[in-house]
Order: structure tokens, then C-alpha cells, then sequence
């Protein structure tokens, strides 16, 4: 080939374009009028509806795939001021299909050959990448809406979870809830163990609901069973059950501390429970309970079978047998204020309490005579697991903090009560 040829200016145009001819892009390249003057066959492959682009103006050919005018306009604008442009993201509808380019374009110089001074550019195709990056982001996307879906599922979970706990013993729902045990199907739902059951109820309760008004008669029995409920769980009872104004705990399920230990701790529950409604006495009376509520317990130790009873509806964690239907009776036999415990009791702690001999009874369905006897105190108060009261009794206030689960968060409530009527007395 002659150098004279070789010169030419259309070898030189193919050779400066020679990298484009190869590249994976939609190469061009065009003078500075932005007329095209030469293509590269992926240019040709990318865009097939264009067919013969030679001659044509650039803006004109990006009208024809239907970039938006906008666009348009800029590309034309920052290639004149900068010298370069890139356009990061273009839409070009292809046969139907929605594919995204990028495009790059940049002002050519050569001082030896003015020709080729003009406008070089090309299409990248990062359709995959943007279908990638659109398919991560519904994922994230998703990701956070299953994530807000479990979340709000488990703030549910947890509402319920909390409302469910006023209605189970904290024992009884710490099992229900034990992971451990949650799917454990191998978990036997019963099994017999030997119980300190406790009943109680008050005295002449039907006569004290037939003259109490509604509102007053269930704020004095809840503000009871409140009270007493504490109690039990302090002193780490199972609280099976009210009915009514009566109360069933029962110590040895699902926690024991041994057959001795769990009989002391009801027996002191009991005498906890006596003290606390002789507190309370004057509470009652101002707020028309004449002489307070009278309280009668029932204590039996025995042999029960325990676990979950009922049916697909409504199951029921309680204990039966002998000994629960006995102390039941015992509470029944019991005067005011009075705890009568069983022989099966007394065998087990005779020599750490007072007591007196009662009566001998045949409870219905026992084979033999039943005695019974009077509850008075311990021989060593260490026996009992005393704590401060959290009850105080003014000229004026009581004050009676029911959840001392938290005695510091209650004290600053009582401070914060303090300020709210300090406040309200200002304002008169």
C-alpha cells in the first residue's frame, strides 16, 4: 500500500475509529456539527430500527429511539459548554422491550489531521446491571416489609402474651411460655405429685354482694384478690383459680422446694394473707364494708394429679384429688378468719408451728375420720420470708403499693402523684 493511500483520509477515519470498531459498546463517531460519520456494527446490532445513520444528526437519531427531548437538549448543552458529556441512565424501548443505556460523548482533537476532530461516543448497555440492582432493591424492599409484617406480628404476639399473663399464675405462664418446652411434644401433660393445696373464700360473700352496689362491690373485691394475689405470688404459690370471691393456690407444681418446704411456704402465705386483711380492715369499712371482709381458710397436703384439663376450646392448668376437695372442705368448716389445716399438713411441719387441735370430720367420699386443727402462727418467725410492708397508714392517706416488683419505679410514682396534686391545689 502506497503512503499516499495509506494517508488518505478515510484510512485515517477507519484507523482512529479502530478500537471502536471492536469494542462491545454502540460506538460513533461525528463532526463537530454533530453530523455521524461513521458507526460501529454493534451500533447497528443495538439499534436494528435504525438501519443507515450515516449523514444524520445526532440529536436526530436520539429523537428516533425515543429519548425524551429533555434529555435531548441537555446532551447538546454540556457537550457545547464542557466539552463532554455523560448521561448515566436511557430508556430505549427495543422490539417491546425496555433497555437501559448509558451514553458517553466527548469532543476529539488532532492538531496533524483537522478531519478528525469532531465528536466521539458510545452506548453502553447495562440493562442486566440495572435489572440486578432493581431485582436487590424489591428484595431489600421485601426484606423491610417482612421485617415490619414479623415485627408488628410480634408486637401483637407480645400484647397478647401480656394480656394472657393476668389471666395465668406467673408459674404457670413462665411454663407456657418456656422455650424449651414450646413443640415438645414428648412433654407428658400430667403428672402426679404431692401438693399443699390452699382454699379460700369470704364469709357471707352473697349477703355482702346483694347490698353493695355493683361499682363499689367489684372495687372492694378486686382491690382483695389484688392484695392477696401478691401475696401468694411472693411467697411462690401456683395460683390456680378464683371463683367468685374464692381463691385456689397450690404450692409443689410447677416449682418445688420439697415436700416440708413447699407446706411452709403455703402456711406462711396464709398467715401473710391474715395480716394483711386485718390491715386492710379500716380500708373496707370506710368504703361500706361493715367490720371488713372476713376471710376463711382451708390448707390440705396430698398426692394430685396436675396438668392441663378440658377440652380443644378451653384448657385449664389445675390440680385434682382428694386433697384439694379436702381443703376446700376445711375452708367450708373454718370460722372468721380462721386457717384450719389438715393431719397430712401438720405431719410434715408439727415441730416449726403453733397450732390447736379442731374438729374430727369424714369429708364425703373419704374412708376415714379427717382431723383437723387451728393454724395460729411459727414457733421461729425466721421461718416466714418477712418483707418491709409496703403499706402505710396516715391520719389522712393510705398509701398501698401494689406492685413491688419495682419498689424504686413506685416510689418515684408516688413522687410524681405527689407533684400532680401539689399542682392541682394551686390551681384553687
Amino acid at each position: 500500500m502506497e503512503i499516499k493511500e495509506f494517508l488518505n483520509q478515510d484510512k485515517i477515519t477507519d484507523l482512529s475509529f479502530f478500537n471502536f470498531s471492536n469494542a462491545v459498546t454502540a460506538a460513533y463517531f461525528a463532526n463537530r456539527n454533530l453530523e455521524v460519520i461513521k458507526v460501529n456494527d454493534n451500533f447497528k446490532k443495538f439499534f436494528p430500527v435504525l438501519k443507515n445513520v450515516t449523514n444524520i444528526l445526532f440529536p436526530s437519531i436520539l429523537d428516533q429511539l425515543g429519548v425524551p427531548s429533555d434529555q435531548i437538549k441537555n446532551f447538546e448543552k454540556e457537550l457545547s459548554t464542557k466539552g463532554k458529556v455523560i448521561i448515566p441512565k436511557i430508556e430505549i424501548n427495543i422490539d417491546g422491550q425496555i433497555k437501559i443505556y448509558s451514553l458517553l460523548s466527548a469532543y476529539t482533537e488532532n492538531k496533524d489531521f483537522p478531519y478528525l476532530n469532531g465528536i466521539q461516543g458510545q452506548f453502553v448497555d447495562r440493562t442486566e446491571e440495572y435489572n440486578l440492582r432493581k431485582e436487590k432493591e424489591e428484595l431489600l424492599d421485601q426484606k423491610l416489609r417482612d421485617q415490619e409484617i414479623i415485627e408488628e406480628k410480634t408486637r401483637k404476639l407480645e400484647n397478647i402474651a401480656n394480656r394472657l399473663s393476668k389471666y395465668l399464675s406467673p408459674q404457670v405462664y413462665k411454663s407456657i411460655f418456656d422455650e424449651e418446652d414450646i413443640g415438645n411434644e414428648n412433654k407428658t401433660p400430667y403428672s402426679r405429685k404431692n401438693l399443699t393445696i390452699f382454699f379460700s373464700d369470704i364469709q357471707n360473700f352473697t349477703d355482702l354482694s346483694d347490698t353493695l352496689e355493683p361499682e363499689k362491690l367489684a372495687e372492694i373485691i378486686n382491690n382483695y384478690l389484688s392484695e392477696m394475689t401478691l401475696i401468694a405470688i411472693e411467697c411462690g404459690g401456683t395460683i390456680d383459680k378464683f371463683i367468685g370471691d374464692a381463691i385456689m393456690v397450690f404450692f409443689g407444681d410447677p416449682e418445688t422446694l420439697g415436700e416440708e418446704q413447699d407446706a411452709l411456704r403455703c402456711l406462711d402465705m396464709a398467715l401473710k394473707m391474715k395480716s394483711r386483711i386485718e390491715e386492710l380492715r379500716d380500708y373496707w369499712n370506710r368504703n361500706g364494708v361493715k367490720g371488713g371482709l372476713n376471710v376463711r381458710m382451708g390448707i390440705s397436703t396430698g398426692y394430685c394429679t396436675v396438668g392441663n384439663f378440658g377440652s380443644n376450646q378451653r384448657m385449664d392448668y389445675t390440680a385434682l384429688g382428694s386433697p384439694v376437695n379436702l381443703s376446700a372442705r376445711l375452708q367450708s368448716l373454718a370460722n372468721a378468719n380462721q386457717i384450719v389445716i389438715s393431719d397430712t399438713t401438720l405431719n410434715l411441719v408439727e415441730n416449726k408451728i403453733i397450732y390447736e387441735k379442731f374438729k374430727e370430720i369424714t369429708p364425703k367420699g373419704f374412708a376415714r375420720p379427717v382431723q383437723t386443727y387451728k393454724l395460729e402462727d411459727f414457733i421461729d418467725q425466721s421461718i416466714s420470708k418477712n418483707k418491709k410492708s409496703y403499706s402505710r397508714k396516715g391520719k389522712h392517706v393510705d398509701i398501698n403499693i401494689f406492685d413491688t416488683s419495682n419498689i424504686k419505679e413506685a416510689l418515684n410514682e408516688l413522687e410524681q402523684l405527689q407533684d400532680d396534686f401539689s399542682k392541682e391545689l394551686n390551681k384553687d
